[in-house]
């Protein structure tokens, strides 16, 4: 679940919009009532974006748990988070097996649900999905592979129209082009101090 900007405030029921950042606080709206005000420097705020579940594993962010359930519930609402401590450790073991027994608490799972549910009813529950490939990036790639080939083609017409005029040369007596570049292309002579250094990285 794309869980961007929406935040968790200690004490309160509901879920919050972040809205802006002042000097001294962040403006947040309430995604229940549509109610905006500042939450002060002394208030717990907690982006759900940045939140993980413990597991056995490899801990799971809180959009990939709510993944879980959404399937679990084909897309319907979860438990409620108002039912038994029992209820809601059986319910949760359904959602993530893997759960760490020892540091998720009760209350965590309580808040997970409660947090899906206020989303799901406000239908803010929003599936990641990965990008396709920007169709400009193919044609870009394909382009690159056209431009070689003919770079290709013309560089045997370059050597063709070479050919003639080193032909061209020898008969009029001047030193043609493939005499110039075989001057410059001769074998150099070994270098004084042996095997050369690396480069530089």
């Amino acid at each position: 679940m794309n869980l961007k900007d929406i935040l968790a405030i200690s004490g309160e029921g509901t879920l919050f919009k972040f809205i802006a950042q002042g000097k001294n606080a962040v403006i947040v709206e309430n995604l229940e009532t549509g109610r905006r005000f500042s939450a002060g420097a002394s208030a717990r705020v907690s982006a759900l974006d940045e939140i993980s579940i413990y597991t056995t594993g490899e801990d799971l962010p809180l959009g990939k748990i709510m993944d879980l359930i959404w399937e679990k519930e084909s897309g319907g609402a979860a438990l409620s988070h108002k039912q038994p401590d029992s209820d809601l450790r059986k319910y949760f073991a359904e959602v993530l097996p893997e759960y760490d027994r020892e540091r998720v608490y009760t209350s965590d799972i309580r808040k997970v649900l409660h947090w899906y549910n206020i989303l799901h009813k406000l239908n803010m529950l929003v599936m990641e999905e990965e990008k396709p490939a920007e169709p400009e990036a193919v044609a870009a790639e394909a382009g690159k592979d056209g431009a070689g080939k003919e770079e290709s083609g013309s560089e045997e017409d370059l050597k063709a129209d070479a050919g003639k005029k080193v032909s061209a040369g020898k008969k009029t007596g001047q030193p043609g082009v493939g005499e110039k570049a075989g001057a410059k292309t001769r074998k150099p002579s070994a270098p004084k101090s042996g095997k050369s250094k690396p480069a530089a990285d």
